[in-house]
């Protein structure tokens, strides 16, 4: 029975964690709100105080062209990182702590929720 119940516990886990990761594009559109003030995404995107940053799902850090990245971003990208759902939902939980001395001053995004929902909606401009 222990062993069912750890069984059964896992993949209810496993799945809340999916669902998470999944995201709601729409609900992601207003969160991304916030990081408006430094980034644009879409067809006329450009570099601002931050990357634009179409296709930064699944691209290599520090790849927006035309844009002076930190030395830390750079020393990541050197050993290979790439902004899949998993670093980016690190990241923009507490840039700072994820990634010291990085340009990036926003706080973070502290609901599991709102991460994957920005997430879903960056995935719309690859």
């Amino acid at each position: 029975m222990k062993r069912f119940l750890a069984i059964a516990g896992t993949t209810l886990l496993a799945l809340t964690v999916q669902a998470h990761a999944e995201g709601d594009a729409a609900k992601g559109e207003k969160v991304f709100k916030k990081c408006q003030a430094c980034h644009a995404v879409g067809a006329d995107a450009k570099n601002k105080v931050g990357p634009q940053l179409n296709g930064i799902v699944g691209r290599a850090a520090g790849a927006a062209e035309g844009f002076k990245y930190s030395p830390a971003l750079m020393e990541k990208a050197e050993a290979g990182l790439v902004w899949d759902d998993t670093e980016l939902d690190a990241f923009l939980t507490k840039p700072k702590d994820y990634l010291p001395k990085t340009k990036m001053a926003f706080a973070g995004l502290r609901k599991d929720t709102d991460r994957a929902d920005v997430i879903a909606y960056l995935k719309q401009f690859q």
